[in-house]
């Protein structure tokens, strides 16, 4: 039986300060474990997110015939079986409340020719899967779903996979992802055309374990292609912070008085750090330092100080850079002077809950006048902090969880979370880090409600 933990967030009776490393990159720790297990040989991953999430990811592979060891927080070992080497799991590969690795190894099952089975939990299970396993399915794959395409979802594997050629209709890193995992143990090539750039963490380690990966810019569009069946040798991965969680104590830091927040060895992947990207032009005070390249991806310490926000216009073409940090920058736009307009938000509907709704509900409860037209969320902002003084309903959604406990620590009243318990799927340790920041002579900012 779930058990409910509602948790409480306060303004501070001092600034946050202090150096603050984040979990590692979730997006970048469901890869590492997914690839280490096609590998030939034993990768060692260093920093690996042990979120909910990815250790679901690291129970799907070991179930499926790799070797996962874990040697110490965050140091993790894989021993590969190879491209096309996998075996059939003997069980239903429960993937809990993680889109991503659902999506992702629903490309891997489909091309390998065996029977499978994916579900989650009560979330994971009402997300379609249809945007992945309609194209999955011109590989030779066959899938049986709920309505609508969703979880539990049984998987027949090619007997010997078809490369893909797909456009992707709307920019989806899952997606697209999903296609390049498939077409690893396809004969040929597969090329996949995204209307946009997404995330580029498949394609960096890819290479990383010696695939050979391409990219060509087209008009707006890139087509990558990925030729198949190469022989990928085991790579050791330094797994970077995680930006997405970043977001919060980065948020956190510019909206509360007097503070200043270094974050240590950062990802700063510049397909993830639409949200950095918004914050400077609103005016916030971020600087990075120490920036450096590890294992294909840009790294650095990044530097926030508090300050006065202005509204913006977030253009529709960057939401795929920063697609799970709507929540909290809504909440920074609730601080700023202006009206914040985020546009083309479409893809908010179908996340761990229908965070464009929840997102606005979670601002309307705690005083800050919102709408939504169509896809694009409006914040209409003061300069001042909000009322807050609500408790917020997350449906089991960790992101608006923390975006509303940043609402707390800095809003006149303080702002309450009906269940907190959903963030350790990405954010093992947030109340905790967050706390740390606070001077507060002892007194957490965020305890139980």
């Amino acid at each position: 039986m779930h058990i409910l933990k509602p948790l409480r967030a306060s303004r501070p009776v001092a600034p946050l300060v202090g150096t603050l490393t984040v979990p590692g990159d979730k997006s970048i720790s469901h890869r590492a474990l997914m690839f280490g297990a096609l590998a030939v040989g034993e990768t060692r991953i260093s920093g690996l997110l042990e979120g909910e999430d990815v250790l679901r990811t690291a129970a799907a592979m070991r179930a499926l015939g790799a070797e996962v060891i874990q040697d110490g927080p965050g140091a993790w070992r894989v021993s590969g079986r190879g491209v096309g080497g996998l075996t059939e799991p003997a069980d239903v590969l429960d993937m809990g409340n993680s889109g991503t690795a659902a999506r992702l190894l629903a490309g891997i099952l489909a091309s390998h020719p065996f029977f499978s089975v994916m579900t989650g939990d009560a979330s994971l299970r009402r997300r379609p899967m249809r945007r992945v396993t309609d194209p999955l399915a011109a590989s030779g794959a066959r899938f049986l779903s709920r309505e609508g395409g969703r979880l539990p979802l049984a998987i027949v594997g090619a007997q010997d996979a078809m490369p893909l050629e797909y456009r992707v209709p709307v920019p989806s890193a899952q997606v697209k992802s999903a296609l390049l995992l498939c077409g690893l143990n396809a004969a040929g090539v597969t090329r996949i055309e995204e209307p946009e750039a997404t995330r580029d963490h498949s394609e960096n380690m890819l290479r990383h374990f010696g695939a050979t990966v391409s990219v060509e810019q087209v008009g707006a569009s890139r087509i990558i292609s990925l030729t198949g069946q190469p022989h990928l040798a085991a790579a050791d991965v330094v797994v970077p912070g995680d930006p997405s969680s970043a977001a919060f104590a980065a948020v956190a830091a510019v909206l509360v008085p007097g503070s200043k927040v270094r974050i240590v060895g950062l990802g700063l992947n510049p397909l993830r750090c639409g949200l950095f990207t918004t914050l400077r032009e609103m005016g916030a005070d971020l600087v990075v330092e120490n920036a450096r390249t590890e294992g294909g991806e840009p790294v650095g310490d990044l530097v926030v100080r508090h300050g006065p926000l202005r509204a913006v216009d977030v253009p529709w073409d960057r939401a795929p850079s920063m697609i799970d940090e709507y929540p909290v920058l809504a909440v920074a736009a609730a601080f700023a002077t202006g009206t914040t307009r985020m546009l083309g938000l479409k893809e908010l509907r179908v996340k761990e809950s229908d965070r464009l709704s929840a997102t606005a509900a979670l601002l309307a409860a705690n005083g800050v006048r919102v709408e939504i037209i169509g896809d694009d969320l409006i914040v209409h902002g003061n300069g001042r902090a909000p009322a807050g003084g609500a408790m917020v309903e997350t449906h089991m959604d960790h992101r608006l969880a923390m975006s509303a406990l940043v609402l707390g620590l800095a809003s006149v009243a303080p702002v309450a979370v009906d269940d907190a318990s959903f963030i350790d799927t990405s954010f093992p340790g947030f109340v905790d880090l967050m706390n740390g920041l606070v001077g507060n002579g002892g007194t957490p900012a965020i305890s139980a409600a």
